[in-house]
């Protein structure tokens, strides 16, 4: 075994990779889920994906080959507008993390449904290949999940986050009254 391919049994990755699967699961299970018990959860889990991937210990990729995916666009897409049906009126918030943002006198509008679906694409192709317990592909695929939290689902999620709180906390009264009738 290369000595490469150690950081896969690291603490830290095993830790993540547990969070990442719960993540993953969660996401998967909501389809019937009432609006409160998904933000309520989403807060909870969201900081600790990020908590978790902020740990991973550095990671190169040491393949040649493109890693498979898992995520096909129909799954992508019935999980967004599943998200988006749970959320309803509150799955649209102002993003002000845009380097667009500078140049617009408009607000940028984003979606909790598409940023979690878009969290949720990256962390399930992880989750698939570090699945198929090849040392080679779970390092590479550690490597690209680390690079793209770098890049990309890092800020996503805090912004998530953020509208997350802003739903969960900041709802009229009379909306929570009216949540919980249902």
């Amino acid at each position: 075994m290369k000595k490469e391919s150690q950081v896969i049994f690291d603490r830290n990755v095993v830790e993540f990779v547990t969070v990442a699967a719960e993540f993953c699961k969660f996401l998967e299970q909501t389809e019937t889920m009432k609006r409160s018990v998904f933000v309520d959860t989403s807060l909870k889990i969201l900081p600790l994906l990020y908590l978790k991937a902020s740990m991973l210990p550095k990671c190169e990729t040491i393949g040649d080959e493109a890693l498979e995916t898992f995520v096909t666009e129909e799954t992508y897409e019935i999980l967004r507008m599943n998200l988006a049906g749970i959320l309803a009126e509150k799955d649209d918030y102002l993003d002000v993390f845009v380097s667009d943002m500078k140049y617009s006198d408009q607000p940028i509008t984003r979606n909790i449904s598409e940023d979690l679906a878009d969290i949720y694409q990256d962390i399930r192709d992880f989750i698939f290949v570090f699945q198929l317990g090849l040392n080679e592909t779970m390092n590479d695929s550690l490597a690209v999940c680390q690079e793209h939290f770098t890049l990309y689902w890092g800020q996503k999620l805090v912004n998530t986050l953020r509208a997350l709180h802003d739903v969960r906390y900041n709802q009229p009264e009379e909306e929570d009254n009216k949540e919980e009738e249902e």
